[in-house]
């Protein structure tokens, strides 16, 4: 299950449950129409909490990647990734290392801190590290 909303920061994007390689590429897709007319620099909350781990393949791993970096292309400036989970948080800093956006992501558990949306949007906003 993936969702892409148009938000006054940018795009919140929602990846939940389960998600092959067919739907990542639907995403994919959709995220690309939805950048048309994109203001010249934004944000991106990237929501996370229902992606169970594992929930992205790694044929499907790929695909993200590609959407990951049309956001950067498009003019991304900051993102922030909200998780649940240990694993899923690692599995996704290494997918950010790959597509070259980890040095303006940020990460924060929803578990731990359960503020994370007014955190999340300081970072994309403001840069305000949400993790300090």
């Amino acid at each position: 299950m993936y969702r892409i909303a148009k938000k006054d920061f940018g795009y919140q994007l929602t990846f939940g449950d389960c998600i092959d390689v067919a739907e990542m590429t639907r995403w994919r897709e959709e995220a690309r129409a939805a950048m048309v007319g994109a203001p010249k620099s934004f944000g991106v909350l990237i929501d996370m909490r229902t992606l169970k781990p594992g929930g992205i393949k790694p044929d499907a791993q790929k695909v993200m990647v590609e959407g990951q970096g049309l956001f950067k292309q498009a003019g991304m400036e900051r993102s922030c990734v909200i998780l649940q989970s240990a694993t899923v948080t690692m599995q996704f800093e290494r997918i950010a290392h790959e597509s070259g956006i980890f040095a303006f992501e940020r990460y924060i558990n929803a578990a731990v801190k359960p503020d994370w949306e007014p955190r999340a949007i300081g970072w994309i906003q403001k840069k305000i590290d949400p993790n300090a």
